[in-house]
């Protein structure tokens, strides 16, 4: 038994499954070193009867269909402020995620390995794995990591690995998925004694002119006096820049050395610099194991008068909060979509992600170690008392310590990771039952790991800091409400806070209501909300209000934006209006398109490239004469408005007006088909660039444009393709709403499509889909060496094509 991994508890039911069709084949030799199996292929069956091939990572509902009755809730949702209970649609998506699910696959060994674990980086939800009939482990948390001690149920020839899975309803408040639907291997070694990673850890103790002083432990399973361990820092050309080899473990199996590195390359966002850390171990000096893994070099600190720091430098956090989901595909972690996520997030001038309200996957952490985006790992969405009446509440007192524990042995190594987050605007905030809970879960991380703060996002100040729940943590993080932070900071000893979740500002892409006018309760008759950004909840506010408080202040460190993209479910402010599946949060539509808001954040973020961005589009038939308002989103601080060449006057950004102060707003334009123009410029009034909007006619062309023309034909690469239409003279159709027809051939396949509109209940794998706002995404997905074609068409229209190479 490999006892100091951290292994779940073996409890429930076995179920009786025959061998499926598929196998993979793995050999371990005398000589052996690590051998590890990705278990990509698998059966899976909703009755455990039928069943049908699938691919893992595996999301068994985002297909669909669309259906209200999925997890249909009656409840009143306390963190909006409602008292009655009333019926919520699409709170979880309105997917069929509820219910069983089983999957099966089979591992022929030709000999037994002395060790052997199965990793799960999670699955939705509850899952008892069986090895060959018998139950070999079970975790109860749907988005946190695990591993099963599979050697004692393992054979020689087919072993046949099932899992169970059991999503139960009113578990959640936003789309979970289901399934497993983040990747599983097997590892195996030869030898008893092995390189435990959650045991090992990599971590910078200090960095002083140009040299940085990094700690190393390394934990080995199974230790006896024959066994040495060697370690190598290896930078990005291939030199060792640190390297020490040992033979003396402490009684936990542990050597822990501290080296210097000289001219040390830093990790921060602007150049997220990656080391190789390789660990051998040895017995008699033979090698019998090896791992290895990026890391980085670099300090986390946060103080009253520096505030938030990165390798000694404050800089105040520019966050966005995200759900697990990739849109169309769903909870099924994909690295190309990940990567497309965190590369729009960046181009926005984002440096941080919070993963709310859950445990990240492995995939998403390294993307982020490898392009510089600073991370937030939170935790849970509750504690003790429920907000779903079968949520993690059911579990915390049982699970909670474990899950804390996984979480942090699993992603400690990151650099990405920033700081640690117990929860989630947790009930308890109130108590002192929820104080010595922060406390304790706060501990715990230390223990763990004593290089980050911890933090959590708490929604009740008052109640918060009358307990001291707010004053127990490293990083006390309050959601919104930031008109309270100034009575806040006087009451927190430690002299800074967070802005855990901000903004909450509602928008459809490409969506435009009038009259144009802030507030926070409007709703309309088609069930979108309005692109002028300026709409959001009662509970929460605009993006302006948040930036004075950060401008204004310096204990306030930064903020996490709810949300970077929109994701399934909690579709506020519609959560009682059908069909509704999705939120309006999001800075990007769940097509990963960019709303007007995400150039509002970008021509504040950014420094390095300007901004100017222009808005509504300028195509409103019928609107002739009447008050249209022109907002422009730019890093300039002043321009000029011209409509069909007439001035409609320079003006510069107010300082002293909410709306004002970060836009420009024209709001007295009356509305004339033509063209619009924007002129920008600088504080001595020179002009710098300009933008020039105009009225599209009727649609004449399809327009594709993929983000990568060149995919992999592994790992479920994908190309995301946005699809649109133009009139003759190329103007976008900006309201167009052409039903489109897709077709992929070729060296690749369809993988799905999104237009970004939460109304919308054509399934993500439907080939037929119609435009929002002029324009939707298809996903094509890599199969095999060669040219895959999209083929686009729609009635009246000639049909449009695009190549894609597939390597």
């Amino acid at each position: 038994m490999l006892n100091s991994i951290p292994l779940p508890s073996l409890r429930g039911r076995g179920w009786g499954w025959g061998f499926c069709a598929l196998s993979l084949a793995a050999s371990l030799t005398a000589s052996a070193q690590r051998s590890t199996i990705n278990l990509k292929q698998w059966q899976f069956s909703r009755d455990s009867i039928n069943y049908s091939s699938v691919t893992v990572p595996h999301d068994w509902a985002i297909n669909g269909p669309f259906d209200k009755k999925w997890d249909l809730q009656f409840v009143a949702i306390e963190q909006n402020g409602e008292k009655e209970k009333t019926e919520k649609s699409g709170r979880s998506g309105a997917l069929p995620w509820i219910g069983r699910g089983f999957y099966k696959t089979t591992v022929n060994l030709k000999r037994l390995p002395k060790t052997a674990i199965l990793e799960f980086d999670g699955a939705m939800a509850d899952p008892h794995v069986y090895i060959n009939g018998k139950l070999a482990g079970h975790w109860a948390y749907g988005y946190n990591a695990f591993r099963v001690d599979a050697a004692p149920y393992l054979k020689k020839g087919k072993n046949e690995i099932s899992v169970s899975l059991n999503n139960r309803e009113e578990s959640s408040r936003w789309y979970p998925g289901g399934g497993i639907y983040r990747p599983v291997q097997l590892v195996m070694n030869a030898d008893a004694a092995t390189i435990n990673p959650w045991g090992c850890y990599f971590r910078t103790e200090s960095i002083n002119k140009g040299k940085a002083e990094v700690s190393i432990c390394t934990n080995i399973n199974n230790v006896d006096k024959t066994l040495s361990i060697e370690n190598q820092l290896i930078d990005n050309a291939g030199n060792v820049v640190a390297q020490f080899k040992y033979g003396d473990f402490d009684a936990q199996g542990n050597v822990v050395k501290t080296l210097t590195v000289d001219n040390a390359q830093l990790w921060s966002p602007e150049s997220p610099y990656l080391y190789k850390l390789i660990t051998r171990l040895y017995r008699n000096n033979r090698l019998i194991d090896q791992t290895q893994q990026k890391v980085g070099i670099r300090t986390v600190s946060v103080s009253k008068y520096d505030g938030f720091q990165l390798n000694g430098v404050s800089r105040k956090i520019k966050g966005v909060c995200l759900h697990h989901d990739l849109g169309p595909i769903g909870a099924a972690v994909n690295k190309a979509a990940l990567i497309r996520q965190i590369r729009t997030m960046k181009d926005m001038g984002c440096d941080a992600i919070r993963t709310a309200h859950n445990m990240p996957s492995t995939w998403q952490m390294e993307i982020c170690d490898s392009m510089g985006m600073m991370v937030m790992a939170e935790s849970f969405d509750m504690w003790i008392y429920p907000k779903c009446k079968n949520g993690y509440a059911l579990n915390f007192k049982q699970w909670a310590d474990k899950d804390m524990e996984n979480l942090v042995l699993n992603h400690r190594n990151h650099p990405s990771i920033i700081m640690w987050s117990i929860g989630n605007e947790i009930p308890e905030q109130w108590s002192e039952e929820g104080r010595n809970i922060s406390k304790h879960l706060q501990d715990l991380c230390h223990k763990f790991d004593p290089t980050r703060p911890v933090t959590q996002g708490m929604d009740r100040a008052e109640e918060a800091l009358k307990s001291g729940f707010a004053q127990v943590m490293d990083v006390p993080g309050f959601n919104y409400r930031v008109h309270k932070y100034d009575k806040n900071i006087r009451q927190l000893p430690k002299g800074f806070l967070l802005g855990s979740e901000t903004a909450s500002t509602v928008s459809s892409r490409g969506v435009y209501k009038f009259p144009v006018e802030p507030s926070d309760s409007k709703k309309y008759a088609d069930g979108q909300c309005s692109s002028y950004d300026v709409e959001y909840c009662p509970w929460s506010n605009l993006p302006d209000d948040d930036w004075q408080m950060q401008d204004d202040r310096d204990y306030v460190i930064g903020e996490f934006v709810w949300t970077g993209y929109d994701y399934l479910g909690e579709p506020s402010p519609y959560d009682e209006y059908w069909p509704s599946r999705s939120s309006y949060f999001g800075i990007c539509d769940l097509a990963g398109l960019p709303k007007d808001r995400y150039y509002l954040y970008r021509s504040h973020w950014r420094n390095d490239d300007p901004t100017l961005h222009v808005l509504p589009h300028w195509t409103f038939p019928g609107r002739e004469g009447e008050t249209t308002p022109v907002y422009c989103y730019t890093s300039y601080p002043m321009a000029e408005l011209f409509v069909n060449g007439k001035s409609q006057g320079r003006i510069a950004k107010n300082p002293g007006s909410r709306l004002d102060r970060y836009r420009l707003r024209w709001n007295n334009v009356k509305y004339e088909p033509g063209e619009i123009r924007v002129v920008a410029y600088d504080y001595d009034g020179s002009p710098k660039a300009e933008k020039t909007i105009r009225t599209a006619g009727a649609p004449a062309r399809i327009m594709l444009k993929a983000d990568r023309s060149s995919i992999s034909s592994k790992g479920e690469d994908l190309s995301f393709v946005t699809v649109s239409v133009v009139d003759k003279d190329g103007n976008p159709c900006a309201t167009a709403t052409n039903k489109m027809k897709f077709l992929v051939t070729g060296a690749a396949k369809f993988r799905a499509a999104c237009n970004g509109d939460a109304t919308s209940l054509v399934p993500f794998n439907s080939t037929e889909m119609p435009l929002f706002s002029g324009e939707l995404v298809v996903v094509v997905e890599g199969m095999k060496h060669g040219t895959a074609t999209l083929s686009v068409s729609t009635e009246g229209l000639p049909m449009a094509t695009l190549p894609i190479t597939v390597e």
